[in-house]
């Protein structure tokens, strides 16, 4: 069959936006109007301006449709499947976000009806091909949190050591020692003693921690 060159192509965005929420994985979700998509749930996205660069538009519907600035992000993959959206012929440039869930007041737009972070392991029925992009960001945010410091992008200012491993194992989704994670953690330099005390401790207060570098950095951590 011959192949036409002529294009009728949209560039799109979506962003996978995690935090740590209740002792597990979450990722933020819109829930949709539009049909055929009608009550599914999607990644917050949206086409891009003739202005703007993939990333502009990534931070710009994230502060429209939910509400959240000041975010980490990065690219993850383009996802081109002619069959990715029902209605057009749309090219889809992912990211991920990182986000402490503390600092975010979530909103939405009227184009939606409602924005909530869902449990990964526990996601509702979802438009497009996000099943797919959320099970690839997943696995990026997992291999990355091995050889880099983004962690830092999901804890307040100070920590303990035990709220720096939670958030190791949380984004895992497995244990880890205890004392090979304090040994290597501290070795590489991504942290240092704040030299002060967890407040209004119930037990023997810990001490508090904060990274050294809270922009990306790449180091072998685990």
């Amino acid at each position: 069959m011959q192949q036409t060159t002529e294009q009728n192509i949209k560039v799109a965005v979506d962003t996978a936006v995690f935090t740590i929420a209740d002792n597990h994985l979450a990722v933020l979700l819109v829930q949709m109007k539009q049909e055929p998509y009608v009550d599914l749930w999607a990644m917050p996205g949206g086409l891009i301006t003739q202005e703007e660069t993939t990333e502009d538009a990534a931070l710009r519907m994230l502060r429209e449709q939910t509400g959240v600035t000041d975010v980490y992000i990065e690219q993850l993959r383009t996802f081109d499947s002619p069959q990715r959206d029902a209605l057009h012929r749309v090219v889809s440039v992912a990211y991920i976000a990182l986000v402490p869930s503390a600092d975010v007041t979530l909103q939405t737009t009227d184009k939606y009806k409602a924005v909530q972070w869902w449990d990964t392991g526990k996601l509702p029925p979802l438009a497009y091909d996000h099943p797919r992009m959320i099970d690839k960001a997943i696995r990026r945010l997992r291999a990355k949190v091995t050889y880099s410091n983004i962690v830092w992008s999901v804890l307040p200012e100070t920590f303990t050591l035990s709220e720096l491993q939670h958030v190791y194992e949380v984004i895992l989704g497995k244990p880890i020692d205890k004392r090979n994670f304090r040994k290597k953690i501290l070795s590489v330099g991504i942290v240092e003693s704040t030299r002060q005390k967890q407040a209004a401790a119930a037990h023997r207060p810990a001490e508090l921690y904060r990274f050294t570098h809270r922009l990306l950095k790449y180091i072998d951590i685990l």
